[in-house]
């Protein structure tokens, strides 16, 4: 793995850093207050390649690596993760399956305009009773002729409310238990397929969290995703590559935390100098610095894999898992350096710390990635 970026890395990386800044971050606490989604920052990503970056350019894609799409995830959720995770579940969760295991007509119809942020995409496979149990599904997908009728409920599905395209997982035959686990392309205008509620969350807030309810929703049987039967393994693979976004994503908050800290800590003064001049803050930021570093090397390491074509599943969850702790050990310790002005809105570290929780729980919390990495380390060789 050579460190050193190409140029097509370099040129994505200051293209989508100079996008945030000019149009990311001043919207970031308006977004933030009123839980809007930033249609117009979607519709510029979309311009920009950023919807589908890794998806090859016959399909709508920008047809980049995924090195290249971890550094546009970091820079994007600098400036607002809920901009960020947007980008993150269309590019990992939905285009990827779709390019990976669809056929040339749900290429077609389906990737092509994902890809170039024509449409929108959500991943539905949590359940209320089937979170980190991502195989104990109830939602039921039973065959009628030329049909999948499916019944049930999904929730907090990302962009479940803006969403055009579903990717969706069901269990078609319980006694198979996983091996009986399909996965479907699901259009949101399909009867019997509903958008009952919305979350009211802790951060992200201006990307939807929302529940999808199924009742008799019929879709035609050309929609199956991959092979019959092959769906939880679709899934777990497509959650490998999405781990790798939120490490991403993860990465940009806490960087946006240790800038704000460092532009604060200049600035401020006690004691008839600046902060910055106190042994205390400066252990702080470089702790903070050094940790985040670590993170981003993780992080295109996974990416690296997967650009190479080979297993990445632990490092993956190596990824997310460093990626988001420290994304949360980052953001407290920004608080901690603004004092009393980290407590409230009119700075931007409260919401990065807010932004921060997230990404040590969904795409599997950080205890599951820790199973992840385990069964690697105690498998026989």
């Amino acid at each position: 793995m050579d460190l050193e970026l190409t140029e097509e890395q370099k040129m994505i990386q200051k293209m989508t850093r100079d996008f945030t800044d000019e149009k990311v971050k001043p919207l970031a606490a308006e977004l933030d207050e009123t839980s809007r989604y930033p249609q117009e920052l979607v519709e510029e990503m979309a311009q920009l390649g950023l919807m589908g970056v890794a998806i090859p350019e016959e399909y709508g894609g920008a047809g980049m690596d995924n090195i290249c799409y971890a550094l546009a995830l970091e820079e994007i959720s600098r400036g607002c993760a809920s901009t960020g995770v947007i980008m993150s579940v269309n590019n990992s969760l939905v285009c990827d399956p779709v390019f990976k295991y669809g056929n040339d007509d749900q290429k077609k119809w389906f990737l092509t305009p994902l890809a170039a942020g024509e449409k929108l995409g959500c991943f539905g496979l949590t359940e209320p009773q089937a979170g980190s149990d991502a195989s104990n599904l109830k939602t039921s997908a039973v065959r009628d002729g030329d049909n999948w009728v499916l019944n049930g409920r999904k929730n907090f599905i990302t962009n479940g409310a803006e969403a055009d395209v579903a990717i969706i997982f069901a269990m078609s035959d319980p006694e198979k238990k996983h091996r009986g686990i399909n996965g479907f392309i699901v259009e949101k205008d399909t009867p019997g397929l509903s958008v009952p509620k919305v979350e009211k969350k802790l951060g992200i807030n201006a990307s939807s969290t929302a529940e999808l309810l199924f009742e008799d929703c019929r879709i035609p049987a050309e929609n199956l995703l991959g092979e019959e039967g092959k769906g939880f393994r679709i899934a777990m693979e497509t959650l490998d590559g999405g781990r790798i976004g939120i490490a991403a994503q993860a990465l940009g908050i806490a960087r946006a935390a240790l800038e704000a800290s460092i532009r604060y800590a200049r600035e401020r003064e006690q004691f008839g100098q600046a902060i910055a001049k106190f042994q205390a803050v400066q252990f702080m930021i470089s702790d903070m610095a050094t940790e985040i570093d670590a993170a981003r090397l993780l992080t295109h390491r996974a990416a690296y894999l997967k650009d190479k074509g080979v297993s990445h599943s632990s490092e993956s969850a190596m990824a997310k898992l460093f990626a988001s702790e420290v994304a949360m050990r980052v953001t407290t310790k920004a608080i901690q350096v603004h004092g009393g002005y980290g407590y409230i809105k009119e700075y931007p570290v409260e919401r990065h710390f807010r932004d921060a929780k997230i990404t040590e729980i969904y795409e599997g919390t950080s205890e599951v990635q820790r199973m992840v990495i385990a069964a690697d380390l105690f498998k026989e060789q």
